[in-house]
């Protein structure tokens, strides 16, 4: 299989692991069962990269030490996803908040793969992103089309632009930015979700300035550039991902042709 094949099959599979776990334990303790979402779908990734990718590296948020692989105390010629040519970055569940409360189906399952010889400065050959709530899985295997203009965007500006924006730390400097370019923000859950709207046109971007991981990023990003759509840091400059230290703390994902005018936004409001 592909591998662009198998990050959807690996996200499908996961997907339908964390709806089994939620029919099963309800959402009276959304504690434990945040908990258990996390750790059923890692382990199932964990196990099939295991199985079918087994000389790829592999890093996860749930893996012990993700975050601490640019602490002093850790050497970091010992990590050995930094000397691989091939590293699968996952998050396998994005949204954990959103995935504990009935109803919602803002939340996601990541699966990107990196290589060290990729022609991008990103470096991501493949990736997918489960929607499982949402019953669909994008992916570079099958990008879907770049999302089409509405009606309401065609007729010359008369529609705002729609930006997806955190429920629960959206960056301070949003709304202003928002009133000056003359949007109105989209609040949602899960990184993921948020990307594959912009993905989807559901929204035209997703602004992040309140810090971040790869694995929030790398299988949207993924998806969205091999639709098209524009993806950076809110500076413009490139995403990289497979770092030593895994922080990646803002991005901007639009449409292409939004892409000038939000980063002069940003130039004016996120300093």
């Amino acid at each position: 299989m592909i591998d662009g094949a198998f990050a959807r099959w690996l996200a499908s599979r996961a997907g339908q692991v964390l709806l089994d776990l939620r029919t099963e334990m309800g959402f009276a303790d959304a504690g434990a069962l945040k908990s258990a979402g996390d750790k059923v779908s890692h382990d199932l990734i964990r196990t099939e990269l295991a199985k079918w990718r087994p000389a790829d590296s592999v890093l996860s948020e749930e893996d012990e030490g993700s975050r601490l692989a640019w602490a002093a105390e850790v050497n970091t010629g010992a990590v050995s996803r930094l000397t691989a040519d091939r590293v699968w970055i996952i998050d396998p569940l994005d949204g954990t908040r959103e995935f504990s409360e009935e109803g919602r189906s803002d939340w996601a399952v990541h699966v990107a793969l990196w290589a060290r010889n990729a022609p991008s400065p990103h470096g991501l050959v493949a990736g997918a992103v489960g929607l499982p709530a949402q019953d669909r899985v994008l992916g570079t295997d099958y990008p879907p089309a770049y999302p089409p203009m509405t009606v309401e965007a065609a007729a010359a500006g008369e529609r705002k632009i729609r930006l997806a924006a955190s429920r629960s730390r959206p960056p301070v400097f949003l709304t202003d930015l928002a009133e000056d370019v003359g949007a109105h923000l989209v609040p949602m859950g899960s990184a993921g979700a948020k990307i594959a709207a912009v993905v989807t046109g559901e929204v035209d971007a997703y602004i992040h300035a309140g810090g971040q991981y790869e694995w929030d990023s790398a299988a949207p990003v993924a998806v969205a550039t091999a639709t098209g759509l524009h993806a950076s840091r809110i500076d413009g400059s490139a995403l990289r991902y497979n770092e030593a230290d895994p922080r990646l703390p803002d991005l901007l994902v639009c449409r292409q042709d939004l892409a000038t005018r939000l980063l002069a936004a940003l130039q004016r409001h996120s300093g």
